[in-house]
């Protein structure tokens, strides 16, 4: 069986930093990231692109280049004037092809927007979003434009699914693998529906599992223990901040030798002794 794995931020970020190391360029990847995001939705009409500073604004400047090759002109947002490298490099690219750009602190700038493309905050994000960053995702949640967020919703933790704010996607593709967060605590409040774009990283270690909503049922059964996300601060003073919820579960389910099951209406994670899985009935 060829199993989808589920990985942490940290586990993210060596198994980038291993692809790079080993000969694959990170301008090659930030490409193969919006070619992913391009290939995971019909583009059309006018196309918005809000873009922050760091290598999630990249895979934004790197769609640009995408769409115009494509025949589609979009227009960059910026929530800020710096930028990575690889950022600036597509960023460049993308204005010598003919991008637009607009004013994010225009009145309603994203009205008259088909789609919007949320690249502001990558999974690298925890805490507070603040400032220009919290004004552009209230601009993004305001509009009525189909949203697409690349890699993750914007200020969404990527370990935790925690978020004070963030952004409502009609579509999250995340790039590389699935992320914890994707599946937990206020996540499946915030995507309606979610897909990964495989762009040739390889994790560096194998940590937890993606199983079909479906399939839920049948680990619920025989003696499991389940419980629901809601339950947990009451009973066990469970704080999403501070508790990696997915280690407690399955150090909870190795000692109990007991299959733990937490869900919500729409997300669940299962520790089945030996091996972690996550499942969403919104994962496309």
């Amino acid at each position: 069986m060829n199993l989808i794995p589920v990985i942490s931020v940290e586990n993210m970020r060596q198994s980038d930093a291993k692809t790079i190391a080993d000969g694959v360029a990170s301008k090659v990847l930030m490409r193969r990231a919006a070619e992913g995001i391009f290939n995971a939705a019909q583009f059309r009409g006018r196309v918005g692109i809000v873009c922050g500073s760091g290598n999630n604004g990249g895979d934004g400047y790197a769609l640009a280049c995408v769409l115009l090759e494509h025949g589609i002109t979009p227009t960059i947002f910026r929530v800020s004037e710096k930028f990575s490298a690889d950022g600036m490099y597509y960023y460049h690219s993308a204005m010598s092809l003919g991008a637009e750009e607009g004013n994010i602190n225009a009145p309603s700038p994203l009205t008259g927007f088909d789609i919007v493309v949320d690249c502001l905050l990558g999974t690298g994000f925890s805490g507070e979003v603040s400032g220009a960053y919290l004004r552009a995702i209230d601009e993004i949640n305001a509009c009525t434009a189909f949203v697409i967020s690349a890699d993750i919703n914007s200020g969404l933790n990527g370990d935790t699914g925690v978020a004070q704010t963030a952004v409502k996607s009609d579509l999250t593709v995340s790039i590389g693998a699935f992320k914890t967060g994707m599946f937990l605590n206020d996540a499946p409040n915030y995507i309606d529906k979610l897909r990964n774009a495989d762009i040739g990283i390889a994790p560096v270690r194998r940590e937890h599992f993606l199983i079909d909503f479906d399939t839920l049922p049948l680990f619920e059964g025989y003696g499991s223990l389940v419980l629901w996300f809601d339950e947990l601060p009451e009973k066990f003073g469970y704080d999403p901040k501070t508790c990696n919820i997915t280690e407690k579960a399955a150090e909870m389910s190795e000692a109990e030798k007991v299959t733990i099951v937490i869900k919500s209406e729409h997300s669940a994670i299962v520790a089945d002794v030996k091996y972690t899985y996550f499942c969403a009935d919104y994962v496309i």
